[in-house]
């Protein structure tokens, strides 16, 4: 099998140099998942997925609350058989009763129609990976598909998706087709390659079908593990999207991106990437940790290209001989004392010469002027100069004068 040679974005997607530091967000339809609208103009949502056996219903709703209340907005679970189908209608009702709804999405695999069918009853949105959907039993000989064997299986797969199709389209809930490139179905790959391409035509397929029967409550995903992929298959989805007049929105993710400081900079390349392009309309980062811990690097990867704003924007210059303080050990102060405010700006400057200028955006500075002493400002505004041991207090001093600080 081929494999791509070339992961180049295609010209038409952003290869023209501009001077506009505005992201240009895609135009996507909106797609319900609950209380909370995926594309359409809307902020990027944030989701993640339990990691406890959906059969553990208390577990599970424990999961669920722990990763909604520090913000997740769609929370994912695994049904890998009918008994995990049912065990959601009872994950959600104790939901209802003890804590609040929450946005569900399903996620099905393997020969997943009754399973899908039972599910979409009782979540807001549906996952099915299409390579895995109907699944193609590989033969060991096998060197071609033909156009007839292409069709057949296709029309099975029609078959199979679409009353859970109608299912979800009467409901008024939406699906995810989600492909991975690990998992492309064997005349995908046959015909297509091991290429984004046949990532691309594997969810062109399914979306097609879903058209057809007037169904459009739909977000696509094509995840894989190597960042260039990702990038590529969304890329190539975005343009054969517009060719053929569709504008669903789109779930970025680097899939089994692993542990770590490596997991978090290879999904903030991947998903930082194609948002800086406009590209995306709810993310989730996939780490192998505890899920708590994906949630603030989706809001770090959308903080810091201006997309939702959630947290104080810490600017800091990196120290040098000019440095009047020990700028990392005051910056920790700093964050220590403000870290629990959203939507400031607060810039920590070892010196006049980095100072007003290159903290000109942010809403209060903290300046190393001349030693001992601290020169607070309000924009570009000096309000006052202190001796560095107050420099933290009387930084909150003058947040709290305006109006803006709020107890912890």
């Amino acid at each position: 099998m081929q494999t791509l040679p070339n992961l180049t974005a295609p010209s038409a997607l952003g290869a023209q140099l501009s001077t506009d530091p505005t992201i240009h967000r895609r135009q996507t339809r909106p797609v319900k998942v609950g209380a909370v609208t995926i594309g359409g103009g809307h902020p990027v949502v944030v989701q993640s997925m339990i990691n406890e056996d959906t059969l553990d219903v208390d577990g599970s709703v424990a999961g669920i609350r722990r990763l909604h209340e520090i913000g997740c907005e769609i929370v994912r679970v695994t049904v890998p058989s009918l008994a995990h189908a049912y065990a959601l209608a009872e994950i959600k009702q104790k939901l209802l009763a003890t804590y609040q709804p929450v946005p569900l999405v399903a996620d099905v695999h393997h020969n997943g129609m009754k399973i899908a069918l039972e599910v979409a009853k009782h979540v807001d949105k549906v996952r099915i990976n299409p390579g895995l959907y109907v699944f193609e039993k590989p033969k060991a000989d096998r060197t071609e598909y033909t156009q007839a064997e292409f069709d057949e299986i296709g029309e099975k797969i029609r078959d199979t998706l679409e009353p859970l199709v109608v299912s979800l389209r009467d409901q008024g809930k939406a699906m995810r087709i989600g492909v991975n490139h690990g998992s492309l179905a064997e005349r995908m790959l046959f015909t297509y390659g091991d290429t984004p391409a046949g990532m691309v035509e594997s969810a062109l397929e399914f979306l097609q079908i879903c058209e057809s029967l007037d169904y459009r409550n739909l977000v696509i995903s094509l995840k894989a593990s190597r960042a260039p992929v990702m990038l590529a298959a969304y890329r190539l989805m975005v343009q054969r999207m517009d060719e053929l007049g569709m504008d669903y929105p789109l779930h970025l993710g680097v899939t089994e991106a692993g542990d770590g400081e490596y997991g978090r900079i290879k999904s903030t390349v991947g998903i930082g990437t194609l948002l800086a392009e406009g590209i995306g309309d709810t993310i989730r980062v996939s780490l192998t940790e505890a899920p708590e811990k994906e949630i603030p690097v989706c809001y770090s990867i959308l903080q810091a290209l201006g997309l939702r704003k959630t947290m104080v924007e810490y600017v800091a210059c990196p120290s040098c001989g000019r440095t009047l303080f020990n700028l990392e050990e005051v910056l920790h102060k700093v964050r220590a004392a403000t870290q629990h405010l959203t939507g400031l700006d607060i810039a920590v400057m070892g010196c006049i010469v980095n100072g007003p200028g290159e903290m000109a955006d942010a809403d209060y500075g903290y300046v190393g002027k001349q030693a001992g002493y601290i020169s607070l400002y309000r924009g570009r505004e000096e309000i006052k100069r202190v001796p560095e041991d107050q420099g933290v207090a009387e930084l909150i001093n003058l947040i709290k004068g305006d109006g803006r600080w709020v107890e912890p």
